[in-house]
């Protein structure tokens, strides 16, 4: 099968990008190239993996079965050529990256003319979510987490830290007034990331001791963006990180509060591959710019 690693290869980008004019785009080969390739591929398979139409393209029964086993042929080629050649010079090639919204719009997003300039022959899917995911099971070939991680086979790649504040606007604290001790956040709306039940549990230090307060609210949302307009706007009490407020936080739309009391002990940002994947140069040049990201 090795034989057909281009044929595989523009398999996957024909999955990925969806017809056989955006792959010709990307990789300069011609769409009846991409499609007799395709065509061949199927051929020494003996079945077909795609339907086609004039509008569009899916993948058959044959074609969802065998998309895994193609990426997964792929990856040992690549991790095997990895290891007996050097091509770090010219790192090239498709990179599946999953971050969440704060990362991907306040850290990542910024930087990528960079990282284009820099890597010019590297194409990045950026699948952005806010809810938990399985880095195996979606495909992914960078997964960017914050937060103490399952214990899982993956490789976990440190890429710094984040800090957190307790914030709320102006005007909500002068509608609601300002908690002074943290018991007093029972009282208040507090917004929440959905499906992260141990974030709504916020720690503190008060009287020596270390505590955890349940708080809650009446809005809450899979999307940490969507809770931090909503805190600009005054709908209330947001736990966030750093960069992701930075910028209300530095406006004044946000104002920090309890930060006597507040335990900011800083979380780790973490990259997630999975074994092998750090030899391929592609998702090298990768983790060694978000590691240089500020």
């Amino acid at each position: 099968m090795s034989h057909l690693a281009p044929e595989i290869a523009a398999f996957i980008r024909v999955v990925e990008r969806g017809t056989f004019v955006s792959v010709a785009t990307d990789t300069g080969y011609t769409s009846s190239g991409i499609s007799r390739m395709i065509t061949r591929l199927e051929e020494n398979l003996g079945t077909k993996l795609f339907f086609r139409s004039t509008r569009r393209l899916s993948l058959t029964p044959e074609g969802e079965a065998f998309l895994p086993r193609a990426r997964s042929i792929l990856e040992t080629i690549e991790i095997a050529s990895a290891e007996f050649s050097d091509a770090s010079a010219n790192p090239h090639g498709h990179i599946r990256l999953n971050c969440g919204s704060a990362f991907a719009n306040h850290k990542l997003a910024p930087q990528l003319t960079k990282f284009s300039e820099l890597y010019p022959h590297i194409s990045l899917d950026i699948s952005v979510t806010d809810q938990r995911v399985d880095p195996v099971s979606d495909q992914a070939d960078v997964t960017v987490r914050v937060g103490d991680l399952d214990d899982s086979s993956l490789i976990a790649i440190p890429m710094g830290t984040v800090s957190r504040v307790i914030a709320a606007s102006p005007g909500y604290l002068a509608q609601y007034g300002e908690p002074q001790t943290a018991q007093d956040l029972r009282n208040h709306n507090c917004l929440l990331l959905n499906g992260f039940p141990h974030q709504a549990a916020w720690p503190f230090h008060e009287n020596g001791q270390a505590m955890r307060v349940q708080v809650k609210g009446r809005l809450t949302s899979d999307n940490v963006e969507t809770l931090l307009h909503a805190a600009v706007s005054g709908a209330g009490i947001i736990r966030l990180g750093d960069f992701l407020g930075a910028s209300s936080l530095a406006s004044g739309q946000l104002v920090p509060i309890l930060t006597k009391v507040h335990d900011t002990t800083e979380q780790p940002l973490t990259a997630l591959i999975q074994p092998g994947r750090q030899l391929v140069s592609r998702v090298r040049a990768l983790l060694e710019f978000l590691k240089s990201i500020d």
